[in-house]
């Protein structure tokens, strides 16, 4: 699912685009970097896709070699080959699903009937389950606690609130087992990884790189952006 797509139902986006998401909302960073929407993909293959819908590329002859996807530029829809196009419906679902995003009919009875067509596979499975080892939580459409169906409401499980402004000033910055505490938040989350760190009991609090690092005043914001505590901390 492309950041476009998401991303222009956020306020932030039209207030500055891509970039002005990236600094002001933790609920673009969590689309952004949740891992159930992340897939290896060719790059001509993924840039020729760009923001188009997807459908039914009818009438379009292979452009990609052994890879069978087909994009129809001029009616700006993508067709993913058809051993991926369940996933792509159970990702697609899980993400208007998580984010309470606004999907049209058409596109919602086209993956459908993709979910029905292309059943879950053992590898979708089992990818869900090392995701859900790591962010803690699986995707619902995969193992089968929610099914999309006409007129389905999206419950909005990832959306939190813009994170307050600090009401107090900055506090120096002091040493605890060695690391570096932030002044920024309390607890500093890997937008990679969606895994978060607490300043006590966490080894890696201060291992994460700054150009990765989210920050959250509690673990309640933490984990309504999606993450999930590090498995090494010790509280």
């Amino acid at each position: 699912m492309p950041a476009w797509t998401f991303g222009h139902q956020r306020q932030c986006w039209q207030n500055g685009g891509r970039e002005h998401c990236v600094a002001d909302d933790p609920v673009f960073r969590a689309m952004e970097g949740d891992l159930f929407n992340l897939y290896p993909a060719v790059g001509e293959v993924n840039g020729d896709r760009a923001n188009f819908n997807y459908g039914m590329a009818q009438g379009v002859q292979p452009q990609y070699g052994q890879c069978s996807t087909k994009i129809d530029f001029q009616e700006r829809t993508a067709e993913p080959r058809d051993d991926v196009k369940g996933l792509v419906a159970r990702v697609t679902f899980y993400m208007f699903d998580r984010y309470a995003l606004n999907m049209s009919r058409q596109q919602q009875q086209l993956l459908m009937a993709w979910d029905q067509q292309h059943p879950v596979t053992a590898w979708e499975l089992e990818r869900d389950r090392r995701i859900a080892s790591v962010v803690g939580y699986s995707n619902p459409f995969v193992s089968g606690e929610r099914h999309w169906t006409s007129g389905y409401k999206p419950v909005g499980d990832g959306v939190v609130s813009r994170l307050p402004a600090p009401q107090t000033a900055p506090v120096a910055p002091t040493e605890t087992n060695d690391h570096k505490l932030s002044s920024k938040g309390a607890i500093i989350g890997n937008r990679n990884s969606h895994v978060y760190h607490l300043p006590e009991g966490c080894p890696s609090y201060g291992k994460v790189s700054p150009k990765n690092q989210v920050h959250f005043a509690s673990e309640a914001e933490a984990k309504a952006a999606g993450f999930t505590k590090a498995g090494n901390c010790s509280n």
